[in-house]
């Protein structure tokens, strides 16, 4: 994979940066800037070495249309605020507002291009369409860095197609996603430990089917563990199901025990009448859920023993919360799993997404923790064996 190093040097060179900006907002409020700060060193490195620095980003999700409310004008306020340098928003993708942003750039400075998703053709299926976006992006600039690891999954014109136009490298938080995600799959330290939590079974069918081959041990949390206990047989009242999973589900039980992979599921949840902040909390035997109750998080007896397996273990990867985190009641489970990671030896990969947002909102030193993935889906399709198109590319 090529890195910033195969560009040379590149002052006063127009470097165009896919990053992942696309942050949890309340209003115009950013409420977790992780994903910024993870791009400061590659976005740091370039404005030091004097090149003119073009952004591009996306915030949610606006199919194409220019939404004012998925502007990304709180993130360049606050990208201006962590990298000490003047960041200059422009009004529009590629058109004449972003065409004059990126003339009036000099060395050492940044322009932030608007929300690239305002451009149906980003995200189109089209490959001419996409093409299309691709050559007026790379007519602002003279190279590529790929940075933005959370949509390195995706085949879209900032993250794929224009690494076919332009001369193209690795950003230095994508290289490090790489390295850390590739350790804890390829050939791993072991026992080698997978956490898996979450809403859903069918978000991780790919996942757990490649796990089989690999892990020694697969502990199952959050909602999907609900599905698991189905297929034992057990009641699991109103707790979030997926019927038409179980039969997949007894599968990979019966390949689990013919592989002799050690599949943990919760020996005891928390539960309440509904789905709730202030809902009132009790534990229950996972064989023992009433049916008028819902399993929010996994019980202590499992958060014990789950710890006790994290511990234990050299290489550990974890993907999804043990329950719902945001409300307190439900947090324990996701809390414990958090702490044996932060607290043990292992080499540890935190998924993205949820995983990550929980880590930082429990109050946990991120530094504790061997890598923090900043990409959910990317990181998912990483441990399920995929090829990234927008890693792929770069290795051409």
């Amino acid at each position: 994979m090529k890195t910033l190093e195969s560009l040379g040097d590149l002052r006063s060179t127009r470097v165009l940066v896919r990053s992942d900006f696309n942050v949890p907002l309340d209003g115009t409020t950013i409420t977790d800037d992780g994903r910024i700060k993870a791009a400061l060193p590659t976005i740091t490195r370039l404005t030091e070495a004097g090149a003119k620095v073009i952004i591009m980003a996306h915030l949610g999700r606006p199919k194409g249309e220019v939404k004012p409310e998925y502007s990304l004008a709180p993130v360049a306020e606050r990208l201006e605020e962590l990298a000490g340098v003047r960041v200059t928003l422009a009004p529009d993708v590629v058109g004449p507002g972003a065409q004059s942003a990126v003339a009036d750039l000099k060395d050492g400075q940044i322009v932030l291009l608007e929300n690239i998703r305002f451009d149906p053709r980003e995200t189109s299926k089209d490959d001419a369409e996409r093409a299309e976006l691709a050559n007026e992006l790379a007519s602002l600039a003279d190279v590529f860095v790929s940075d933005g690891f959370g949509v390195v999954h995706r085949k879209q014109a900032s993250v794929y197609d224009i690494a076919k136009v332009l001369p193209s490298a690795a950003g230095l938080l994508v290289v490090k996603e790489i390295e850390s995600l590739r350790r804890a799959t390829h050939d791993p330290e072991r026992p080698y430990a997978v956490v898996l939590g979450g809403s859903k079974v069918s978000d991780k069918l790919g996942v757990i089917a490649n796990l089989l081959e690999k892990a020694d041990r697969l502990l199952i949390g959050g909602g999907m563990a609900f599905t698991f206990l189905k297929a034992q047989g057990h009641e699991v009242g109103s707790s979030l199901l997926e019927e038409d999973q179980v039969e997949a589900v007894k599968g990979y039980l019966q390949t689990a025990a013919e592989r002799g992979v050690d599949l943990l599921l919760p020996v005891d949840v928390v539960v309440a009448p509904e789905f709730a902040k202030d809902a009132p909390a009790t534990v229950v035997d996972a064989d023992a859920i009433p049916a008028d109750q819902m399993g929010l998080d996994i019980g202590p007896r499992t958060q014990e023993r789950y710890a006790e397996a994290i511990a234990s273990a050299k290489t550990v990867a974890w993907n999804g919360p043990m329950g719902v985190f945001e409300f307190d009641a439900f947090a324990g489970g996701t809390r414990a799993v958090a702490r044996a990671l932060s607290e043990g030896d292992a080499f540890s990969v935190v998924g993205g997404g949820d995983s990550a947002a929980a880590v930082r909102q429990l109050g946990f030193d991120e530094s504790t923790f061997s890598h923090i993935s900043t990409g959910g889906g990317a990181s998912l399709e990483l441990l399920e064996g995929k090829t990234l198109p927008g890693i792929d590319v770069l290795e051409d």
